[in-house]
Order: C-alpha cells, then structure tokens, then sequence
C-alpha cells in the first residue's frame, strides 16, 4: 500500500537532523545529510506502517502539512513509501500449493527438468503484473 506523510526535520545540536512524523507516533529517526534524513524517514516510516498493517492497528489520516505547527528552522517535507516491499520482504514464507496437471504435460516437463515451484511463481508474477524490484 503507498502512503505519503509529513516529516519534520529539526536540526540537532551536535550536527545533522532529528526527524519525525506528527501521525506515528512509534518515535524517530535521524540523519547527517538531507538526502540521509530522506532515506532514513522512508525506512522509519515504511516500517512503522508495515507493523501496523501487520498488527492490524489503525492507520492514522496523514496531517495536512498547512496544520504543523513547526519551529522557523524546520524543514517539513511529505515522504512516499509503499510497504508492498516490506510484506514481500519480511513475509517471504513458502505456501505449499497442490495442483493438477495433465500426466504428459508433467511427463514431458520432468523429461526437461523444469522446476514446477519456480515456474509457477514467475507464471503467477507475470499475470499479477509484479515487478521485482532488486
């Protein structure tokens, strides 16, 4: 599922960002750089939503970025994250599956050593439109 919320970035007293999202409320994260401070809200934030997917906890609305009350220093910015990678991460269990065939049809694959398991997941990909990303 893609989600897009507020992150605001304060500046830390030793150096870089402390950043955090007005919605979730599961803590932090902190960067040196703003390209680090955007990579490491996506991986906070990402994680936070996928746990609370899993949990089964609400999801809150994301707060409009004109509500924040921030400090002049502040940098609010909006991170996107899908958490559709963190299911297929962490949620990469096997399934056994059983199917029918027709008997030459698993003849003649087995003749060509194909490996059932493989194939069908590729298959399946392809007819779902999943893209791997690496």
């Amino acid at each position: 599922m893609r989600y897009v919320y507020p992150a605001i970035f304060q500046p830390a007293d030793e150096g870089g960002y402390c950043i955090f999202f007005p919605d979730i409320k599961q803590g932090g994260t902190q960067g040196e750089t703003i390209a680090e401070c955007i990579e490491m809200a996506e991986d906070f934030l990402c994680l936070a939503l996928y746990h609370m997917e899993v949990e089964g906890t609400q999801i809150p609305e994301p707060t409009s970025i004109k509500a924040l009350s921030t400090e002049e220093t502040d940098i609010v910015t909006l991170i996107s994250v899908d958490t559709e990678f963190y299911h297929r991460f962490y949620s990469n269990k096997l399934v056994k599956k059983t199917l029918n065939i027709p008997m030459w049809l698993n003849e003649q694959a087995e003749r060509a050593n194909v490996n059932f398991s493989a194939l069908l997941q590729e298959a399946l990909k392809t007819h779902l439109h999943i893209i791997e990303k690496n």
